[in-house]
């Protein structure tokens, strides 16, 4: 079967990483990646992916298809129900190592704590532990947050060859690298304060960020100071575990 003339000269405007070789399978998978960063028009698939508009409709309706994405009232692409069905059966280490150690975490703190995966231009809550009562920082999984403030999305920054431009300053952001944490104070939400340290793979490289977080008013405008020493060492047990 002969080349589709429609994705000649594309390649070069797409940032796929990895790229398979195989040009339709890449370009699929960059229409996924544009609709799952946030809902999308065929506009903004175009202008995420660098395809043409043609063929970015006949990739996302090819994808609609098969359940991986799907379209709401408004006409907005969105992840369908098959992707999220596979993502269900799919086992993250991470998170099932969270569910061991965030707890004693809580424990120590008082506070609320919470890991964070970067996913382009945000950051997701993939795990989370909340005190049973008290004034909290409540930060449900699945929420997503700009990588635009706070200590998470510093810690996210700090480590991301992938993303060299940031809100956030060149010295800032070599600050966290020397510390090894960040620190915020009513920089998310006004009244909140929170710290957060970098979660490793094996390779070394970052791929979370664990925090916790509470009120200015219990954990100071330097929260960094009182919990920055148990944040790392839960970082630590995180990679052990992993």
């Amino acid at each position: 079967m002969g080349q589709d003339s429609s994705l000649l000269g594309t390649a070069e405007s797409l940032t796929l990483a990895p790229v398979s070789g195989i040009g339709v399978l890449d370009k699929s998978v960059a229409v996924l990646r544009a609709a799952s960063a946030e809902p999308a028009t065929l506009a903004d698939l175009c202008s995420r992916t660098g395809l043409p508009r043609a063929t970015a409709h006949r990739l996302a309706v090819g994808l609609e298809v098969h359940g991986l994405l799907s379209r709401d009232g408004d006409g907005l692409w969105r992840p369908g129900s098959a992707l999220r069905e596979l993502a269900a059966s799919t086992v993250d280490t991470l998170v099932e190592t969270a569910a061991m150690v965030l707890p004693r975490l809580r424990e120590i703190t008082g506070e609320s704590v919470q890991l964070y995966r970067r996913e382009g231009d945000h950051r997701i809550c993939i795990a989370a532990a909340e005190p049973p009562s008290g004034l909290r920082d409540t930060v449900p999984v699945g929420t997503r947050l700009p990588m635009t403030a706070g200590s998470g999305a510093k810690v996210l920054a700090a480590w991301d060859e992938a993303h060299p431009e940031s809100a956030f300053s060149t010295r800032t952001l070599a600050e966290v690298r020397k510390r090894g944490w960040a620190q915020s104070a009513g920089e998310r939400e006004a009244g909140v304060a929170s710290v957060s340290a970098p979660v490793r793979n094996p390779r070394g490289e970052v791929i979370a960020a664990i925090s916790v977080s509470g009120p200015i008013d219990r954990m100071g405008r330097r929260p960094g100071a009182r919990w920055a020493a148990d944040l790392l060492q839960a970082a630590e047990a995180l990679q052990r575990r992993m």
